[in-house]
């Protein structure tokens, strides 16, 4: 009788000790996450080889991107190039797509991207205008000023115009601006 005494109390002792511990870890949530969806607006200036004129167009845009998934999100832009005209041509874009942010070093985030929408084209002496696929190759850095700011140091860009009158349209340029993160 003592030995069932002594085994039940033994038993009734690890069940306890068990539901216990259950308890104690249910207590404590982990602080080490946190959410990976945030979403940054800017502002950047541009200069563009248009692939058509003998000058580079400056210009000016605006960017949203939108962090999903630890680094993987989308990106939208538009650009608007008007200064430094030739003739009066001049080229828009508005582009969305895939963004993955890479390895995160000292405040410096570098980027690759893929985004797809149509261009916009004015040519010579307002003639005609044209509105054209376009396919965009890119990436970059930005670069983490406080929590809220970043600056975009570099964007890179290369774009294909595959429907482009009688053949491609190829533009490449670069950009830099600056970024406010909402949330």
């Amino acid at each position: 009788m003592i030995r069932n005494r002594t085994f039940a109390l033994f038993y009734s002792f690890v069940l306890l000790l068990g539901l216990g511990s259950i308890t104690v870890s249910a207590q404590v949530a982990p602080s080490a996450f946190k959410s990976g969806v945030s979403l940054t607006a800017g502002g950047m200036v541009s200069g563009f080889n248009t692939d058509y004129v003998p000058y580079k167009l400056v210009g000016l845009g605006a960017y949203v991107d939108l962090n999903l998934f630890h680094g993987i999100g989308v990106e939208a832009e538009g650009r608007w190039q008007r200064f430094n005209q030739f003739e009066g041509v001049s080229q828009d874009n508005y582009l969305i797509g895939p963004r993955v942010k890479l390895h995160r070093f000292w405040g410096a985030t570098p980027y690759v991207k893929v985004l797809g929408g149509f261009s916009n084209m004015n040519f010579e002496d307002n003639v005609a205008t044209g509105r054209f696929s376009t396919v965009a190759f890119g990436g970059g850095v930005d670069l983490r000023l406080t929590r809220r700011w970043s600056v975009r140091a570099i964007d890179a860009e290369y774009q294909i115009w595959p429907e482009f009158l009688d053949g491609n349209l190829k533009p490449y340029g670069l950009s830099a601006g600056i970024g406010y993160r909402i949330f």
